[in-house]
């Protein structure tokens, strides 16, 4: 009997802290870094598998440190929101106490193991986790621009791949920046769009006018269009060591196609499902864009 109940009791510490890090979102973020980390090796900086696994594990303490101080200090927040109050911290499953020194612990691990790649990771990650929870958090329920704000620590996780390959930051490590930090817009203005409700009764301000109308989802068509022009400038000769072929290019020009498709269809039906699919179809985006990427730089 007492053997169950520690093996539940276990259980139930392992759920809320994938909960309260939000495992499933620091696992597609940390894809991204991965994604540039491997875009990043050459011969002058070779492929390195103690690297790759103190990256994976620094740059999830990164994201789960960001998402569990989010938590603690949106604790009244999230217990207003559907989604949210049956989080660790709302429900009472965890006190605000222990979340944050689960936020100090994941801050602390994984600074020091992006310091042992090199000095530059670490100083991104930590102004990751400080625009986040220090800026982005607080103005979320102050002003729509958080969502602004919200993209550039939110932009740092691709180009911080590079930055462990290489130890610089240069325009590579810019353009994965860029094209990472316009995807933001279209993928937390759906999210803002179809969670409306939801986030109203916080008081949280998402979308750009305030409000689920055509101004917003114009912006969200210009924001995608930004992102496609972004994420083919690698194709042009002028990025650096980060270049696409034209065969990859034209992949990541129809998936921009078809992300804008969606983006366009929310314009005219401007529903709550017509915005999900969007948010869908841009995680999918971003995902095969890194692939494409990689696939690309590997077969040339």
């Amino acid at each position: 009997m007492n053997a169950a109940k520690n093996t539940l009791s276990l259980k139930s510490i392992f759920l809320d802290f994938k909960e309260i890090t939000k495992a499933g979102l620091a696992i597609s973020v940390l894809f991204s870094s991965i994604a540039a980390y491997l875009l990043g090796v050459d011969s002058e900086h070779p492929f390195k598998w103690s690297v790759l696994a103190v990256l994976a594990v620094g740059g999830y303490c990164m994201v789960g440190a960001s998402n569990a101080f989010n938590q603690v200090i949106e604790k009244d927040i999230d217990s207003l929101m559907d989604r949210t109050k049956n989080r660790p911290v709302p429900s009472g499953r965890m006190s605000p106490t222990v979340a944050l020194l689960v936020a100090s612990l994941l801050t602390i691990i994984g600074i020091a193991l992006l310091y042992t790649i090199n000095a530059k990771s670490a100083m991104f990650a930590a102004i990751s986790i400080f625009l986040y929870t220090s800026v982005y958090t607080p103005l979320k329920t102050v002003t729509s621009l958080s969502v602004f704000v919200g993209a550039f620590p939110g932009a740092i996780p691709f180009m911080l791949g590079w930055v462990a390959a290489t130890g610089e930051f240069g325009i590579e490590a810019g353009t994965l920046f860029l094209i990472q930090f316009f995807w933001q817009f279209p993928h937390f203005w759906s999210i803002g769009w179809f969670l409306y409700e939801d986030y109203e009764k916080a008081g949280i301000f998402m979308l750009p006018t305030g409000k689920k109308d055509k101004g917003t989802a114009l912006q969200i068509i210009l924001y995608t269009i930004w992102l496609i022009i972004a994420s083919l400038l690698p194709v042009l000769g002028f990025t650096g060591q980060l270049f696409i072929s034209p065969i990859a290019a034209v992949l990541v020009f129809l998936l921009g196609i078809w992300m804008l498709f969606y983006a366009v269809r929310l314009y005219k039906l401007r529903t709550a499902k017509a915005a999900r699919t969007l948010m869908l179809v841009s995680v999918s985006y971003i995902s095969l864009l890194q692939i494409v990427f990689i696939v690309d730089k590997f077969l040339r």
